[in-house]
């Protein structure tokens, strides 16, 4: 039975109909899923660890922070490593490499949780275990979310420009918003679950049925993925080509090292000299130094700088708000309705791009954002404490909207800007400088570990983002020479007329 084969999206025009390749439906569909099972346990995972550490560790966001630390700390390390492997690698390597990691390090984080949660009073009895059954937990859980990565990379990065070419822009855009809204989508419902889980049954469910859902899924997702890899020509096509480039690269390196390795003035230089060429040609360095060199280098380090911040319903803010005594499914049902908010993101960005470039698309989601978490500022002069947490969370949630567009603006400049050879890399990279900037985040964490003190990160947080707004809005006018179209404005505009027509 031959498989129907549709447009991934329908064009208004007929003849572009005619001219754009053909994605098998079913090919779109296993993409989606297998991405939408994947982040579901990576999301269900980054909301349930800060409730098991501020359980652990009580009326301190001690080992919440750390375990930030330490999983931020891996990926801000590992990350442009991580990119340039994916790029050296085929596919199907990749595949196996990312699910087999992510979810077998998910299982042993769950599995050392429950055993946390089975002996409340282990850290009293025997500490020694206690820290190492701590250790183990996020160890394997950096581990698992570092192997996320390179599925994120691959996915939204690789996979997603390939599958649209040789169509209009309008796929790309379309494609980006369903990944996306597949992501906050998981944001939004796994938290929900989850909260209900803590709150109605026990902690140690809800690490269970995290547990068991890395087990089942892992043979799923791959089996969707590689129908994926086999069913889009596209995607094998690109696969060739990274094969060709890769083996002709070794090829230019062993012409290159072999004289190297047998000329005399090279044997005779000094091992300090030695030592920086080796760092310069380390592949941490080249990746760096490859991300430097791009034209999207501010609108990428505003988007990390968005990184270093309390203001979202990550690990110390949950923890801080479960502190303060809201109910675990209130803030569940809260990240759920900010996921929802970012979801909608997915909707308007499309709109906004077919009268706005994404670079201009950026600047309006960006202020629309900070204006969003003015709130947030207020609620710190706010006496009564459940209030002041309410609009904390009104504040992180309505800011969703325009931050989600501002990360669909950003990565869409990368995938127009950024050639097919760089893209994992400056993919890892990007990832790395996030992950760096979050690690600074959980590091004042540690600083500032009473939740009492919590206003004070969140003025640290504020300024950060206000800075992240001053560079892309600088890197906009380098571009356009201008901010505002301001002869659009009907009031501006007909003053321009008249100007003009006097002139």
């Amino acid at each position: 039975m031959e498989e129907t084969e549709t447009r991934v999206f329908l064009s208004s025009e007929q003849h572009q109909e005619e001219e754009e390749p053909l994605l098998p439906r079913s090919m779109v569909i296993s993409l989606y899923l297998g991405y939408f099972l994947a982040r579901w346990g990576a999301r269900t995972w980054e909301f349930s660890v800060a409730l098991y550490m501020i359980y652990l560790w009580p009326n301190s966001l001690f080992l919440t922070a750390m375990y930030g630390a330490v999983e931020s700390g891996s990926t801000a390390i590992f990350g442009p490593i991580v990119g340039q492997m994916i790029d050296g690698m085929s596919y199907v390597k990749v595949l196996r490499l990312w699910l087999v990691t992510q979810n077998l390090s998910f299982i042993v984080a769950g599995g050392s949780v429950i055993a946390l949660l089975l002996v409340p009073d282990l850290k009293s009895q025997n500490f020694p275990v206690f820290a190492a059954l701590v250790v183990l937990t996020n160890l394997s859980g950096a581990i698992g979310v570092l192997s996320t990565l390179a599925g994120t990379i691959l996915i939204e990065r690789d996979w997603v420009v390939v599958m649209s070419e040789g169509h209009s822009p309008d796929v790309l855009t379309r494609m980006n918003s369903v990944i996306r809204g597949i992501d906050l989508s998981s944001k939004l419902l796994s938290p929900v679950i989850t909260g209900f889980i803590i709150s109605f049954v026990s902690l140690e469910a809800s690490a269970v049925t995290f547990a068991a859902w890395a087990t089942i899924t892992v043979w799923i997702e791959y089996w969707l993925f590689i129908s994926v890899y086999n069913g889009v020509p596209a995607v094998l096509q690109s696969d060739e080509r990274r094969s060709l480039r890769l083996s002709s690269q070794t090829d230019i390196a062993s012409q290159y090292y072999v004289p190297l390795l047998t000329d005399q003035n090279t044997r005779s230089r000094s091992g300090n000299m030695r030592i920086l060429e080796r760092i310069s040609d380390s592949s941490f360095v080249n990746a760096w130094r490859n991300y430097l060199n791009q034209d999207i280098v501010l609108p990428g380090v505003a988007l990390a700088l968005l990184f270093f911040t309390v203001l979202s319903f990550g690990t110390l803010m949950t923890a801080t708000l479960e502190w303060k005594g809201i109910p675990t499914y209130i803030i569940g049902i809260g990240r759920g309705i900010s996921a929802g908010v970012g979801l909608t993101a997915t909707v308007v960005y499309p709109l906004l791009l077919s009268r706005l470039s994404p670079l201009r698309t950026g600047l309006w989601s960006f202020w629309s954002q900070w204006t969003c978490l003015l709130v947030c500022v207020g609620s710190i002069w706010v006496q009564k404490e459940k209030v002041a947490s309410y609009m904390l969370m009104a504040g992180v949630a309505a800011s969703r909207l325009g931050l989600w567009m501002f990360d669909l603006a950003v990565i869409q400049q990368m995938q127009d800007l950024v050639p097919e050879s760089d893209r994992c890399v400056v993919g890892g990279v990007q990832n790395s400088l996030q992950a760096a900037l979050d690690l600074m985040a959980n590091l004042l964490g540690i600083i500032v570990s009473n939740p009492k003190d919590f206003w004070i990160l969140t003025l640290i947080s504020f300024a950060t983002v206000s800075l992240a707004g001053v560079l892309y809005t600088v890197h906009l006018y380098r571009i356009r020479k201008h901010l505002f179209h301001l002869d659009k404005i009907p009031l501006l505009n007909n003053f321009f007329i008249r100007n003009h027509s006097t002139n």
